[in-house]
């Protein structure tokens, strides 16, 4: 009979975790130039049986604080103390960011522009490393939780390298949200990183900066939930018929033909088509009229939610699809499901307003 494998201490930044335990772990940064410290808050839940290493990270961009809350929610179900494998959760990378409400670093650079980083860069690319090589080294697998930019808010979406990835397509379907973008590598991101190592990586957006959204929040816990059963880290639940994934290869944004105030009368996660009005801009006097229409049929997954607009300002980002009436429908579905009154059984918390 062929010995089953034990699961072994984890360590990370000098601590180590036992199996069957879990622990925060706090890896020491750069100071603030107050001589306060700084550490990257890390909680390890390390199942008594091996199996996936699975890295749920947020707030890369500090001001994208939709995933800290999705960490939150994750960590709190009762069942995580006994998953097969290892939950490895960072709710805030970008503590600096974070704590200034900026998506950037003190050195305005982007940390998601950064990677691998090193140990004598900038200080995006020391805190690059820092995750590189504390974090990375453990895991199997990565879903990195986004928002949208300041006033833009994204559908709840998965972006992932999709094409030629058999197992990474496998896990943005799990994730089970309708709209799955096939997005290319940015170079020196997170996830190029992750793909140089052959991490499978999932980016989920949704939702806007600084703000809370439920059926962002509770789509982000699901999707993870969904990946972790995928992966054997958890017991499924009975099985249930749900809206399955698109594949989208083709967006494009629709942007303002002139500065002004801008009305908009469709909602994200609206169908529209070629010449549908989308929304109208005009000066604060209501002269110098202008209406911006749709290009192309498709789903509008991202919006700008500030009605204050230069000429050329990026509004609307629409999606294309083969079956608009199919995706649109499943985003419909979806939605509803989430929804605080949407009888959503597994989630015990209360809803945000």
């Amino acid at each position: 009979m062929a010995r089953v494998s034990k699961q072994t201490a984890i360590e990370i930044a000098g601590v180590s975790i036992k199996p069957g335990s879990r622990q925060s772990v706090d890896i020491p940064l750069p100071s603030f130039y107050t001589h306060s410290s700084v550490n990257m808050p890390v909680h390890v839940v390390h199942g008594r049986r091996p199996g996936p290493v699975l890295l749920v990270s947020a707030a890369i961009h500090g001001d994208e604080i939709t995933g800290v809350e999705v960490v939150r929610r994750l960590l709190a179900y009762k069942f995580i103390d006994r998953i097969r494998g290892t939950l490895i959760a960072i709710p805030v990378v970008n503590v600096y960011g974070f704590v200034s409400k900026s998506r950037y670093l003190p050195d305005r650079r982007d940390l998601n522009r950064s990677f691998p980083g090193s140990e004598s860069g900038s200080m995006a690319s020391r805190l690059a490393n820092v995750l590189m090589q504390q974090i990375i080294p453990h895991c199997t697998h990565i879903i990195d939780l986004h928002s949208g930019a300041v006033n833009r808010e994204n559908l709840p979406q998965i972006r992932a390298k999709i094409s030629g990835e058999p197992e990474i397509e496998a896990l943005a379907r799990a994730f089970g949200v309708p709209v799955i973008l096939d997005s290319n590598l940015l170079d020196d991101s997170f996830r190029a990183a992750a793909y140089a190592l052959k991490i499978p990586m999932l980016v989920y957006e949704a939702g806007e900066a600084l703000r809370f959204n439920e059926v962002a929040i509770r789509a982000g816990v699901k999707g993870v939930l969904n990946v972790m059963a995928s992966l054997d880290m958890r017991l499924k639940k009975k099985k249930r018929l749900l809206p399955a994934s698109m594949i989208a290869n083709t967006t494009r944004w629709v942007r303002a033909p002139q500065s002004g105030i801008l009305r908009a009368v469709a909602a994200i996660g609206a169908r529209v088509e070629v010449g549908d009005t989308l929304a109208y801009v005009n000066d604060p006097l209501g002269e110098n009229h202008s209406e911006l229409s749709s290009p192309m049929d498709g789903i509008i997954i991202g919006k700008t939610n500030l009605p204050l607009v230069f000429e050329g300002e990026a509004i609307f980002n629409i999606a294309a699809y083969e079956s608009l009436d199919l995706v649109s429908g499943r985003i419909d579905a979806h939605h509803e499901r989430l929804s605080p009154n949407g009888g959503d059984d597994e989630d015990d918390e209360p809803p945000l307003v």
